[in-house]
């Protein structure tokens, strides 16, 4: 699931120049017995199956090895929710980050005791951690310095002060189908500009 993700766009443009290394580890490589198991059924009953604590624990004492001061961080929709706040304080970081991605019904609790932060990207429910874990990857890897290429270009996106939605924006034509750009943006008046856009921001519902 990753491959798409990580091998384009500014994603592939962070590792080619080795601003960022990912990599992913497969579960099934610490599965157990001849069928490579990573989930059971829960004690007490119920639908669906839950992550074994073993494979986990191997997986990520795998990766621990590799850095081991790496944070792991679990996708769990009772985790903190992210925000563009979150990612900037990621990407400042120097340490590296270990996620794991949930899957089935869940996974035995005893494996939160490997994990420094929870995180969720929303109030709903996906089949498996891999997206959350994609979106949050992607959001810290294009604040990190030299990805998206201008100084200022994580600077007036949303959410870059927490609570404001980037102004609109426009290119040419001028003019297309009827709709005009508006004047002040093609006035050369830097000031004027600037007040537009200000006064075109706007507040994010969650602000």
């Amino acid at each position: 699931m990753f491959t798409g993700v990580f091998g384009s766009s500014m994603m592939w443009k962070a590792q080619n120049g080795e601003l960022v290394e990912l990599s992913t580890i497969d579960l099934r490589q610490f599965g157990l017995g001849p069928r490579k198991q990573v989930d059971d059924t829960p004690y007490g009953g119920g639908d669906g199956m839950l992550l074994k604590p073993e494979p986990m624990f191997a997986a990520v004492e795998h990766a621990k090895s590799i850095d081991p001061s790496a944070k792991v961080l679990l996708m769990t929709p009772r985790g903190e929710r992210w925000k563009q706040a979150l990612a900037q304080s990621y990407a400042d970081s120097d340490a590296g980050y270990i996620f794991i991605c949930g899957r089935y019904e869940g996974y035995d609790e005893r494996i939160v005791t490997l994990v420094d932060a929870e995180l969720s990207v929303g109030d709903y429910v996906l089949t498996g951690g891999e997206l959350p874990a994609m979106t949050i990857i992607d959001s810290i890897v294009r604040l990190i310095p030299g990805v998206l290429g201008g100084e200022s270009s994580a600077e007036i996106e949303s959410f870059s002060d927490g609570e404001t939605l980037e102004y609109p924006q426009y290119t040419r034509p001028e003019e297309f189908r009827g709709m005009k750009v508006p004047n002040v943006l093609l006035s050369g008046h830097h000031g004027e500009i600037a007040t537009w856009r200000a006064e075109n921001s706007t507040k994010s519902n969650e602000a």
